[in-house]
């Protein structure tokens, strides 16, 4: 119960981006983590199940932006432990993987409403991910897995990979949030988006970034 407490302060109570927000503003997430269990005392291994959404215009209904799973969430954490965080050091896992979502959660949500708007936070949770390489720790390397933290912060940046930041913006802002209005136009632009992702998932099949757009999307799109 402590733990619980505690991971969410150190999520809310953080200044995380640099524009100011009103508190029905703030961004409605969730990271849900499972603890399959812990090998010796304050050693845990479990799994994260990270999701976003994002209000849509002139209706009630949110969008889900990220749909992610983690199965190396893997950390020591003890009673009364401070957690502490540095965006260019690596102090724990705990904090850096916290922290990296924190970052890749606010990057999703400017670059639904900004095209290509979330990157400097992108570039803040690579630059977690670069730190958090020397811990050896499964997650933050790029040989173990194609579905970790290293290849979603990887491909968030790389240029090829760039066009699926485009249909973020593309699907929501001029897509979803028309629909109310001119539902027509928002049906034939959130399709064009999808040629996008059909394009980008020709020039590299099956990446992370692909994988998670369609699993925070695929009900969403069929209706």
């Amino acid at each position: 119960e402590e733990m619980e407490i505690e991971f969410a302060k150190f999520l809310n109570d953080r200044k995380w981006a640099e524009d100011r927000f009103e508190n029905n503003e703030r961004i409605n997430c969730g990271i849900n983590i499972t603890l399959e269990s812990q090998p010796s005392i304050g050693n845990y291994q479990a799994t994260v199940q990270v999701v976003s959404a994002r209000p849509v215009f002139n209706s009630s209904y949110e969008a889900v932006l990220i749909n992610f799973a983690d199965r190396d969430f893997n950390f020591e954490y003890t009673e009364s432990q401070p957690l502490d965080f540095q965006p260019n050091t690596y102090l724990s896992n705990i904090t850096s993987m916290l922290g990296f979502y924190a970052y890749m959660i606010l990057a999703n949500d400017f670059d639904s409403f900004e095209n290509l708007g979330g990157q400097p936070y992108y570039e803040a949770a690579w630059q977690v991910v670069n730190n958090a390489q020397q811990s050896g720790i499964p997650g933050w390397d790029q040989f173990n897995s194609v579905r970790n933290r290293y290849w979603w912060a990887e491909n968030s940046i790389d240029q090829v990979m760039e066009p699926m930041r485009e249909v973020t913006y593309e699907y929501h802002l001029k897509g979803l949030d028309l629909m109310a209005d001119d539902p027509e136009t928002a049906r034939t632009n959130i399709l064009e988006a999808l040629k996008k992702v059909q394009a980008v998932n020709r020039a590299k099949p099956r990446s992370i970034l692909i994988i998670s757009f369609l699993d925070a999307k695929m009900d969403e799109i069929v209706s």
